[in-house]
């Protein structure tokens, strides 16, 4: 059973109580749990510590047994570099992989369904990804 794997910014409207985006975000969550696993790797675990002081509180707040940690496979971090290539071919600016195109690599590369409110990069460099997006 593939699963969803919850891009950052869905994490952190829930975590802020975002006012515009916490009910959307949260409903969307509920139903993907519904559907199969809930995944997060350690980039978005990066991105979200972010909000948080102390490792024990992200812990906390990202239970293991709520969300699964995934690890990035290699055929990933090679689908990043080759999408990232084909971003600086188009015109793009940014000098390194972002993170965006590591999360998007690993969702395809794994099967996952991305639930994510930034699908713009994802949708252009990931074209065959399924997506969850407002």
């Amino acid at each position: 059973m593939p699963g969803t794997l919850l891009d950052s910014n869905i994490l952190l409207d829930l975590f802020t109580e975002d006012a515009e985006w916490f009910d959307w975000s949260a409903a969307m969550v509920a139903e993907a749990a519904e559907q199969g696993p809930l995944y997060i790797n350690p980039i978005i675990y990066a991105e979200v510590s972010l909000r948080f002081d102390r490792i024990e509180e992200l812990d906390e707040a990202l239970p293991p047994g709520a969300y699964r940690r995934a690890q990035l496979p290699w055929e990933a971090g090679f689908l990043a570099g080759q999408v990232f290539r084909a971003y600086r071919r188009g015109g793009g600016t940014k000098r390194w992989p972002i993170a965006d195109f590591y999360i998007g690599a690993h969702a395809t590369v794994a099967g996952f369904t991305l639930l994510t409110r930034d699908s713009k990069r994802y949708r252009t460099y990931f074209p065959r990804l399924r997506i969850v997006s407002p």
